[in-house]
């Protein structure tokens, strides 16, 4: 393990906020030569998975973590000019209960605390925190925030609250972010932490990934708050500091209490979350009772479709084609995905306020499916191959498309919540991103540059899917040359590049919905 670890990072998941890149962080930590990196976006797990992969790629370990907002009262008290002040809480998963923990805790912030953000409140934290390692966070925190206002006696109170808790896992942070009153501040959090007897850790609260990088992120706020660069009341920072650090600035910085720098070390050793890839964790189907197996009824369900589809004496190529598809079904571990799709689409054909179109994907080439009336496309009339649907030698969850009517869709979605339990199902989420038209314009905005000129770059940009503004100076040479002769247009295409393609805002997927075995806030957060 190095001498030095980074616990408290924003990625660009604290959407208009944090500017690093999920990929680019495990590369920046390598070079820097730190073993292992957290992730400890605002109120929100939206990284985790990402982050995850992309660190086990590079050969770092992921810590897991989260900023989470603690309200000041309970989380369900939601008084204007009261409780839409809060504070913030570092986490981090020790452990898979940990993770699981940590997931309940933000899924609770937005379920049920959800007030200007996703808040949790001391009694869940409590009854929430075994796993997790708890850091006092930055100077929006609660320890932070008492000393700051003069209050050492509500300050020592805190830490001792948290101290209690989480015991040996709780850490006064103390960080290297240039900002005036964080100096301040770092002297009087040692001086509680030495008299509480409450171990140090050493953190920067990095936004971004570079020095340089600092004055993207100053934009990306204004976008967030609809300020421009120009507007005096603007949020800022006031540093340019917030950066991923090397082990060598860290530990000159903080020289003085090298315990804190030791503690980012013994932190991420025990920070131990892995992610298993690959299993299915399908809700249970329940058959009727006269059936022995989910198999037997599935079986029920094929003999009485192939009768219906292809009358009572069906040919032997259509029995044995079921029978072959039964048995790779079965050996595969499928036969409750099947009975599930079964179940819901039959109750959308059975209930007349609803409708559904038929499946012309993967789908469509089994034989099974289209007995069930999942489908409605003879796989034997056209030709169509089940191995391109469901093939044993290629591992990997089977898909069918399915479409229903948008107006009655809410139908279908209860229908399974109803039946697999409302902690069970769940929508997905999906992020717009910051395409390269809307963030020239956006750029443009706060940087001044009047709207006709931001709307004539903008229209620069080719109509392409995936079109990228470095693609788009390869293609548009008016554009390449604008860009090499102006200024300001090249100042709007460093940064738009800069921020292009990162997250802008979280809405719900039009279609897409997650049924689980497990209540869902066991393995991810849920936001709402």
């Amino acid at each position: 393990m190095s001498n030095f670890v980074h616990l408290h990072i924003h990625s660009e998941f604290s959407l208009l906020d944090g500017a690093n890149r999920i990929k680019d962080l495990p590369v920046r930590a390598k070079e820097l030569g730190m073993d292992a990196i957290a992730i400890t976006d605002h109120g929100v797990m939206y990284g985790a998975i990402d982050f995850y992969k992309a660190c086990k790629k590079e050969g770092i370990k992921p810590i897991i973590g989260c900023e989470v907002y603690v309200a000041p009262r309970s989380r369900f008290d939601k008084e204007p000019n009261i409780d839409n002040h809060y504070y913030h809480l570092i986490l981090l998963a020790k452990n898979q209960k940990g993770y699981q923990n940590l997931s309940k805790l933000v899924s609770i912030g937005f379920v049920e605390g959800y007030y200007y953000k996703p808040r949790i409140d001391l009694e869940v934290l409590e009854k929430y925190s075994e796993g997790l390692i708890c850091l006092s966070a930055c100077l929006a925190g609660a320890v932070n925030q008492a000393l700051t206002n003069g209050e050492n006696e509500k300050a020592e109170e805190v830490a001792l609250w948290h101290k209690r808790v989480f015991g040996d896992d709780y850490y006064i942070e103390i960080q290297n972010n240039g900002i005036r009153e964080q100096v301040l501040a770092n002297q009087k959090l040692i001086a509680l932490a030495k008299k509480l007897d409450i171990p140090l850790v050493a953190t920067n609260d990095a936004h971004y990934l570079k020095r340089e990088d600092s004055y993207n992120h100053e934009v990306l706020l204004c976008i967030q708050t609809g300020k421009r660069m120009s507007d005096v009341d603007r949020m800022r920072f006031d540093t340019d500091e917030l950066y991923v650090k090397s082990p060598e600035e860290m530990i000159e910085y903080f020289k003085a209490v090298p315990e804190a720098i030791e503690n980012t070390v013994k932190i991420a050793e025990q920070c131990n979350v892995e992610f298993e890839f690959g299993h299915t964790i399908l809700p249970n189907y329940d058959v009727p009772k006269e059936y022995e197996t989910h198999y037997d009824y599935l079986k029920k369900l094929c003999d009485d479709g192939i009768k219906k589809r292809y009358g009572e004496n069906p040919p032997q190529e259509i029995l044995d084609r079921a029978e072959y598809e039964l048995g790779v079904i079965q050996k595969m571990g499928y036969v409750d995905y099947f009975l599930i799709v079964w179940d819901f689409i039959h109750y959308a054909k059975t209930h007349r306020n609803t409708s559904r179109t038929s499946d012309v994907a993967l789908g469509a080439g089994s034989i099974i499916a289209y007995a069930i009336e999942i489908t409605d496309i003879d796989p034997i009339k056209y030709g169509l191959l089940f191995e391109r649907f469901l093939n044993p030698e290629r591992i990997s969850m089977p898909d069918f498309d399915v479409d229903f009517c948008y107006e009655k869709r809410q139908d279908v979605i209860d229908y399974v919540s109803n039946k697999y339990g409302y902690d069970h199902v769940s929508q997905i989420i999906t992020f717009g991103t910051m395409a390269a038209k809307m963030v020239i314009r956006d750029v443009a905005r706060v940087l001044d540059v009047p709207y006709s000129e931001a709307n004539d770059l903008a229209k620069m940009i080719p109509n392409e899917l995936h079109i990228t503004i470095k693609k788009a100076l390869e293609e548009n040479r008016e554009l390449r040359e604008r860009y090499e002769s102006e200024e300001m247009v090249k100042k709007v295409l460093d940064i738009a590049m800069g921020l292009e393609g990162m997250p802008r805002q979280a809405s719900t997927h039009a279609c897409r919905s997650s049924y689980n075995k497990r209540p869902s806030r066991y393995l991810c957060a849920i936001v709402c």
